[in-house]
């Protein structure tokens, strides 16, 4: 799938670990798994949202898109 969800680059940056992401965002630390190691077929708009909110950043600071 050409588009990439680059989560751990920015958590790096903020210095936060998967279990305090998936608390502080409301999803299980199974599914911020799923989405960090690129097996998610989809994010909802909401997730994405608390996403950005949790890191301070913008969605193409965690969705890239990579040509095949």
């Amino acid at each position: 799938m050409p588009i990439k969800v680059d989560l751990d680059v920015m958590m790096a940056k903020r210095k936060i670990s998967s279990g305090d992401l998936a608390n502080l965002i409301g999803i299980t630390p199974a599914n911020l798994s799923i989405l960090k190691n690129n097996k998610a077929k989809a994010v909802r708009f909401s997730t994405l949202e608390e996403l950005c909110k949790a890191l301070h950043c913008q969605p193409g600071d965690i969705l890239v898109y990579e040509e095949n």
